[in-house]
């Protein structure tokens, strides 16, 4: 028989097993639109591999000759020089890439022990679960206590507060008897977002903030580094920052600060590292993503799902890891407008107001109320 239920209206079910009096109510699940899934990386990402890729351009010009069209064919004429730039600019990335971040590390995958940081979840977790099931060696190190913690088969876990060095020290002499020399350190621990204006941020929590985003790297870096240096094939160090600490939206004071340190940080060390002729042994990556599907940004809401869509955990760990492998350095920015953070610095301070109102990036940030931020426990969430 047909409902009369209005179609708008949710359903309502009536229940037996406890009371006949009963009734849940269930909100109809609300199909996405089909154009949900376009956005401005799928777009890029297509023309990538078709128009912008240069190997279809050459297949054009080999077309055109196959029909016996003349050299001098302003066709022929167009597609060659089309074929020829993109070429070139392909070459240049990859000329740029070895200048900038020099020849890649040998990477033995039956050597390597990979450290990581804020693993018991989110994104350091998945890199934690890919790197186990190619029965490479991984240690997690994370806050919480090891019955709360399920990890897969493969992974060490130890419970770690990576800002406090004595306990950092102790635990890196438990992986060297239990695994070997950490040769990859993944720096994915993350304090989490408090959402609040710089008037109503408490100095505990801001403190909090920034002794888990940056000083917790500075330890690592510290206690880790001379063992990747001393050993035969090096190392590589992976710092997750983030596109906000260059944004720096309304709301994320102590988020975009610690961030932004983080990243003069990396920049700082791989300096040091290309000055003492070490650049070569240990790789340098930085990961400056956009919003990611992670507890750690459940208080952000993305303004613009078209040009600043959400991450996926997925997407991010398949980057890194790939990096890794390669033995390569560099960073890493994601999604497509994450790249385009260094043209939005120099534009015009005018030009900079009108594209932060227009993308709604200092609306981002649920407010959340300051009584809360004061009263949950500030624990660290991986990125």
């Amino acid at each position: 028989m047909p409902s009369n239920t209005p179609p708008s209206q949710p359903k309502r079910i009536l229940t037996t097993a406890s009371s006949p009096h009963t009734t849940t109510t269930t909100t109809p699940t609300q199909t996405p639109k089909w154009y949900s899934a376009l956005t401005l990386d799928l777009i890029l990402s297509v023309l990538r591999r078709t128009i912008l890729h240069p190997w279809p351009a050459w297949i054009l010009v080999l077309s055109l000759r196959a029909q016996v069209t003349p050299t001098t064919d302003l066709a022929f004429i167009l597609a060659t020089g089309y074929a020829v730039l993109l070429t070139v600019v392909a070459m240049a990335g990859v000329v740029n890439a070895r200048v900038a971040y020099g020849l890649p590390r040998t990477v033995e995958l039956s050597e390597e022990v990979v450290v990581i940081t804020g693993g018991a979840s989110g994104l350091g977790l998945l890199i934690a679960e890919f790197y186990a099931m190619r029965g490479v060696g991984v240690a997690v190190l994370d806050l919480k206590d090891e019955r709360e913690v399920e990890i897969c088969e493969g992974v060490q876990y130890y419970t770690c507060d990576v800002g406090r060095r004595e306990v950092l020290e102790g635990v890196l002499k438990r992986i060297e008897e239990e695994l070997g020399t950490p040769t990859v350190l993944i720096n994915c621990a993350a304090a989490r977002i408090n959402g609040q204006p710089l008037l109503s941020l408490s100095a505990e929590a801001f403190q909090k903030t920034i002794k888990t985003n940056l000083f917790a790297v500075f330890h690592t870096c510290q206690t880790f580094l001379p063992r990747m240096l001393a050993a035969p094939n090096g190392g590589t160090i992976v710092n997750v920052s983030s596109v906000l600490g260059q944004l720096c939206p309304a709301g994320l004071a102590d988020y975009s600060t610690s961030k932004a340190g983080l990243s003069a940080l990396h920049r700082t060390l791989e300096a040091e590292l290309r000055v003492s002729g070490d650049d070569e042994k240990v790789k340098m990556i930085l990961v400056e993503p956009g919003q990611v599907a992670t507890p750690l940004f459940s208080s952000v809401k993305t303004p613009n799902k078209f040009i600043a869509p959400v991450l996926e955990p997925v997407q991010v760990a398949r980057e890194i890891v790939s990096a890794i492998d390669e033995g390569r350095g560099g960073v890493i920015r994601l999604p497509a407008y994450a790249t385009m953070v260094n043209w939005y610095a120099v534009l015009p301070a005018g030009l900079q107001r009108i594209a932060r109102f227009l993308s709604g990036v200092d609306h981002a940030v649920v407010q959340t109320s300051s009584q809360k931020s004061h009263d949950e426990p500030k624990a660290a969430k991986t990125e």
